[in-house]
């Protein structure tokens, strides 16, 4: 499979499109006599969007620093390239239960040199979301909304069911890449 550039350049014009698409309907709906404005942004979680806005200004911050782009040079210098579906899994696992998935994704993308390797990324750090409970924003959301019914979710109880939900996931990926990629 050739390799093409993953991340860089100009965004498609599609992009901004859709953007402003979004902010129209989402003015639309504001405008709506349906339900006050103010009923409206009632309804948005703040907290959550601040975490996800700090989540992705830390991010942005730590790649800016360089250490991600030096980590994966001195690892390579060592012979652990992320060109490796094994090591790209465990390097995916890792950073995706300290940062959330989609953060380490972030971090991790520009760093890759295919297709196969992105979507080998994308499908690992999806699992990986379901170690532990830091590993997807979502584990954040469920058992917020759990506890507001009265129903516990703590880190024990995730990771009863989420180890070996991971455990599973992995071992079919691998299975699946094995013929689909030629892991």
């Amino acid at each position: 499979m050739k390799a093409r550039p993953l991340t860089g350049g100009k965004p498609p014009r599609a992009s901004w499109q859709r953007e402003a698409a979004a902010l129209v309907a989402a003015g639309v709906l504001l405008l709506s006599r349906r339900m006050h404005s103010s009923q409206v942004m009632g309804l948005v979680d703040w907290f959550l969007l601040s975490l996800l806005a700090g989540l992705f200004i830390v991010n942005h911050g730590f790649e800016g620093t360089g250490l991600a782009a030096r980590a994966v040079t001195a690892l390579a210098a060592r012979g652990v390239t992320l060109a490796d579906p094994l090591v790209l899994a465990i390097t995916g696992v890792m950073p995706s239960n300290l940062v959330s998935n989609v953060p380490a994704v972030m971090l991790l993308l520009p760093h890759l040199g295919s297709h196969a390797l992105a979507v080998t990324l994308a499908l690992v750090s999806a699992y990986a979301g379901n170690l532990l409970l830091v590993g997807s924003i979502a584990n954040l959301i469920v058992p917020d909304l759990a506890g507001r019914d009265g129903i516990e979710i703590d880190w024990y109880r995730h990771a009863v069911v989420g180890v070996p939900v991971k455990v599973i996931s992995l071992l079919a990926w691998w299975q699946w890449g094995s013929a689909a990629l030629g892991l």
